[in-house]
């Protein structure tokens, strides 16, 4: 198995999962147990999306595809417009 995607988060990797499955490419979620024990553990690079190696230059490409984009920076207070709550 060949990590394809780092997720930041379970649903985030379960998101690209169902992506590669509808592909029928067969998904392997390295980390994913170990989601209960986030308060003790580092987050980062804990959980990836993993996929057999022939099928990681198809799997790549489909994720690529998906355009997840990078996490978007929080709003300052010079940004806030009249009615926009942060979140």
């Amino acid at each position: 198995m060949k990590s394809v995607y780092d997720a930041a988060n379970l649903i985030d990797a379960h998101l690209v999962r169902h992506a590669l499955e509808d592909a029928g490419i067969p998904v392997f979620i390295r980390g994913e147990a170990l989601a209960g024990g986030m308060g003790e553990l580092p987050i980062h690079g804990m959980m990836q999306v993993c996929v057999p190696e022939a099928a990681w230059p198809e799997a790549d490409a489909i994720v690529k595809a998906l355009d997840l984009g990078t996490p978007r920076e929080p709003l300052d207070e010079d940004d806030w417009e009249p009615g926009l709550q942060p979140g």
